[in-house]
Formats: C-alpha cells, structure tokens, sequence
C-alpha cells in the first residue's frame, strides 16, 4: 500500500461527505461495501440501503471535517478518523476495505457526539 492509497481513501471520504455525491443513491451505494454498517452518532444502527435512503433525504452536511488521520491496518484494510466541527460535532471513524476489481469500498462508519 502507498501515500497514494491512503490519500485516495480519504479522498473517497470527502466524496462522500458532499452533498451532491449524497444525493446520489446510485453513487453512494457504489462507495459502501455489500454488508457495510454505520453506528450513527443518534445511537442508531444502519445498513447500507437505510443510509443510502438517508442521505438521499437529506444529503447536507451540518459541519466542517478536518483533523483526517489515516492508518493501514492490513494491505488492503485502511482506518480513517476524523472530526466533524459545527453546529453538532462529531468524532467520525471509517473502515475502508479495498475490494477487488471495486477498489475501496466503506465497510464500517462510525459517528460520535463530541464533548462540548
């Protein structure tokens, strides 16, 4: 794995964080690994089509990201974590899984409300 694959996974998170790739079912779905999972920062468990629909519904995002660190947990296994900061921040973190001929695919997301 290189710079150039850590930079493209957090490239494919910015892309997921706009609202126009948001809007997107077709695109959205096309980012998230087959048995992706999110545990919202709500408390709430999603599964990729429930957050396809989510995001269509509402594809804006209240806040800026920043503060991206990415660590590879395996060749094809990346961990990205990140911060939220606005109205509701959050702490974030993302497994990215690069899945054959498909290339990096969302497998796990998480949201965390941020203290303060």
């Amino acid at each position: 794995m290189t710079g150039d694959d850590l930079a493209a996974v957090v490239e494919l998170e910015r892309l997921l964080l706009r609202p126009d790739t948001r809007a997107d079912p077709d695109r959205v779905a096309a980012l998230l690994h087959p048995e992706f999972r999110e545990f919202g920062a709500s408390g709430r468990v999603w599964d990729g089509e429930a957050i396809v629909r989510a995001l269509g519904a509402d594809p804006e995002v209240r806040g800026t990201a920043e503060a991206f660190e990415v660590v590879r947990l395996a060749e094809d296994v990346v961990l990205l974590t990140y911060r939220v900061t606005g109205h509701r921040g959050s702490l974030r973190s993302s497994l990215w899984v690069r899945d054959g001929a498909a290339g990096w695919r969302l497998r796990f997301h998480q949201g965390t409300p941020a203290p303060g």
